[in-house]
């Protein structure tokens, strides 16, 4: 089953054709990084109009990649929730269009689950259930993963995602726009130990997450240094933020695989690209006799080869979507209702 997905949440474009949910046929991406470089973050007005310029081009790139004409296309899944309202809303019109116009079913893909389904494409062996940690820009959550479909949030986070944290902390110490390369790239010269930064914990929840303090912290020892006159140690606080980030996420993941007894754990989402939490990752399940997958860079960030993927598996649990499809800014992975 050949399956056109879409992906227009943020601020990439991408399209591509997935077959039965792990054969990757292409794999096309548009991102708009150097748009909103200037402005240090996504701006939504922007982010819609790129999308609404590229997103038919990059469907037919992807077909042409594919080496499938358009009557090959078994049905199309598209980002419907979470994400920016107007960037969604672009992909989803755009699907609901090709869709009729094909005769193909219409699947609702949710971006989280997406980002899941992207260690499928990587690792042909990976099943459900395991224990999983999505971490993106818009989204930070431990789910356990119990089928392809059928999914439980064990915690989450209070306010700032962790993606979002390292974009901001990347813009305080005066890194360009997206923040999470050069941040990691500053922090390999740097002590991590050279600040001490907190690391938040919810009374009662205890796979819950925060992160606006961590973010606050880092932003108060910049500003506090410049007011001073102070060198600031750049690396050292890079490197400390990295290892405040890893430290908030690993131990709570460890922990919830024991909880379950799963022997499996995933990462996925764009922070899953960054060295430290990989490593960090990786030691602790070696640590604790665990398997760990971890999708290979390209397919970390927004890409629709994940949106697919997922929508395979929608199609397989019966979802299908009508012309009356919506988008949705926010939406739990757990509670999915299109």
């Amino acid at each position: 089953m050949n399956i056109l997905g879409i992906e227009s949440s943020c601020d990439e474009t991408a399209a591509a054709v997935v077959r039965d949910g792990r054969v990757i046929l292409s794999n096309q991406i548009f991102s708009q990084a150097d748009m909103h470089a200037i402005y240090g973050g996504v701006v939504p007005e922007i982010a819609s109009r790129s999308h609404i310029t590229v997103v038919s081009r990059l469907a037919e790139e992807a077909l042409r990649e594919a080496g499938l004409d358009r009557g090959d296309i078994d049905a199309i899944a598209v980002t419907a929730a979470p994400g920016l309202i107007g960037a969604l809303l672009v992909g989803v019109n755009f699907a609901k269009g090709a869709a009729l116009a094909l005769g193909v079913p219409l699947i609702p893909v949710h971006h989280v689950r997406g980002h899941i389904a992207a260690n499928y494409l990587a690792f042909p062996e990976l099943e459900p259930p395991f224990l999983c940690v999505a971490i993106s820009g818009g989204n930070t959550a431990i789910v356990d993963v119990r089928g392809y479909t059928d999914m439980r949030i064990l915690g989450s986070t209070h306010d700032d995602a962790a993606g979002e944290c390292f974009d901001k902390a990347a813009r305080v110490l005066g890194l360009p726009y997206p923040g999470g390369l050069p941040l990691q790239n500053l922090a390999e010269g740097g002590d991590d130990g050279a600040f001490v930064l907190p690391r938040a914990k919810i009374e009662g929840h205890p796979y819950d997450m925060s992160f606006s303090g961590l973010k606050t912290a880092v932003v108060n020892i910049v500003h506090n240094a410049a007011q001073k006159g102070e060198e600031l140690d750049r690396a050292g606080l890079a490197a400390s933020f990295q290892r405040a980030v890893s430290e908030s996420l690993v131990p709570r993941a460890m922990a919830a695989a024991e909880e379950l007894g799963y022997k499996t754990v995933v990462v996925a989402g764009g922070v899953a690209a960054n060295k430290r939490v990989r490593a960090d990752f990786e030691a602790a399940c070696r640590a604790a006799g665990r398997e760990l997958f971890i999708p290979p860079l390209k397919l970390c960030g927004d890409n629709g080869a994940m949106i697919a993927a997922q929508g395979y598996y929608e199609y397989v649990s019966g979802v299908r979507a009508g012309q009356e499809l919506n988008a949705y800014a926010t939406m739990d992975l757990d509670r999915v209702i299109f």
